[in-house]
C-alpha cells in the first residue's frame, strides 16, 4: 500500500516497544484510512535504548513529520486506579506502592477519562529520553492502557460478570468486569498454553465466575482455537473477539496486528 509522504503531517505513526520485538505502523485517518505496520527485530544483546536509536536509522519513515506519534510500551509494570485518587504529584508514590522501584525508569500515566480510570505504568527512562528528541509531541500508552479502556467500554452495559482476556507472545492481559465496573487488571507470562489455561480457569475462580451461568469470557488473540476448545470443557460462555467484526473491518484490523495497537487505533 502506498503513501504519499508529502502528506505524512495528516497520518499518525505508531510505535511499539516489547523485548520480543519492535513494530511501527502508519494510518491515515482520513479518506481510505491506508495502514501498513511494518515489524522489527530486536537484538537482545542491546539494550531497548539502543535497539530504538538503530530503529530511527533504519528507515526513512522516522525522518517525516506526523500528524501524531503514538508509543507503545509492552510492560508488565502497569496499575490502574480510580481518576478521583489521582495526583499527578504522587505518581511515583502510588506506582511504587505496587511495584519494585527500578533504575532508570519514568512512571508515565494514561487518563481513561471516559471510564474513570487512570493507569501508570514504567518505562525505561534513557528510551524515552531518545524518543523525545525526535519526537517532542509523542504520546506514551502502556499497550494495556488501550485494551482495558476498550473492554470496559465494550463491558459497561454488562449486569453479569465479564473475563477479557487478550494471548501474545506468551503474554497473558486480563481485564475484568462486574457489572460493567472494573474489578481486575493484570498481565501475566505464559511460556505454554497450559499456562494460559492454568491463570484464565484460576482468575475465573477467584473473581467468583459462574461457568453454567451468565457470566462469559471473551478472549483475543492469534491461534486461540485450541485453548478455546480446552476452556468449553469447563466455562459455558465463550467468545472469540475477530478483529474485522470488532473493529468495523477496519484497515488495520488484520490478525498480524496487535490487537493492542488495533484498540488505540479505533479511538483516534
Amino acid at each position: 500500500m502506498a503513501f504519499d509522504f508529502t502528506k505524512s503531517e495528516q497520518y499518525i505513526l505508531s510505535i511499539r516497544l516489547s523485548t520480543d520485538g519492535f513494530s511501527f505502523s502508519i494510518f491515515n485517518p482520513e479518506g481510505e484510512k491506508d495502514f501498513i505496520i511494518t515489524p522489527y527485530p530486536v537484538n537482545n544483546n542491546y539494550s531497548m535504548t539502543a535497539n530504538v536509536k538503530e530503529l530511527f536509522a533504519s528507515d526513512e519513515t522516522f525522518k517525516r513529520r506526523y500528524k501524531q506519534v503514538n508509543v507503545l510500551v509492552d510492560t508488565p509494570r502497569f496499575m490502574t486506579l480510580p481518576l478521583d485518587m489521582f495526583d499527578d504529584e504522587q505518581m511515583e508514590t502510588l506506582f511504587y506502592s505496587a511495584f519494585t522501584k527500578q533504575d532508570n525508569e519514568i512512571v508515565l500515566c494514561n487518563v481513561l477519562a471516559k471510564n474513570d480510570i487512570v493507569a501508570l505504568f514504567g518505562m525505561d527512562k534513557h528510551t524515552h529520553q531518545l524518543i523525545n528528541e525526535q519526537y517532542p509531541l509523542a504520546s506514551y500508552y502502556a499497550t494495556s492502557s488501550p485494551l482495558t479502556d476498550y473492554f470496559l467500554t465494550k463491558g459497561h452495559n454488562s449486569t453479569n460478570k465479564r473475563l477479557y482476556a487478550y494471548t501474545h507472545h506468551q503474554v497473558l492481559d486480563v481485564c475484568c468486569l462486574d457489572n460493567g465496573k472494573l474489578q481486575l487488571t493484570n498481565s501475566f507470562k505464559v511460556p505454554t498454553p497450559s499456562d494460559t489455561l492454568y491463570y484464565l480457569l484460576y482468575i475465573w475462580k477467584q473473581m467468583g465466575m459462574d461457568a453454567e451461568g451468565k457470566d462469559e469470557l471473551f478472549i483475543a488473540g492469534q491461534q486461540n482455537d485450541s485453548l478455546i476448545a480446552e476452556l468449553r470443557k469447563f466455562i459455558r460462555n465463550i467468545y472469540p473477539i475477530y478483529p474485522k467484526a470488532a473493529f468495523n473491518r477496519s484497515t488495520f484490523a488484520q490478525e498480524n496486528v496487535p490487537f493492542d495497537l488495533q484498540t488505540l487505533l479505533i479511538c483516534e
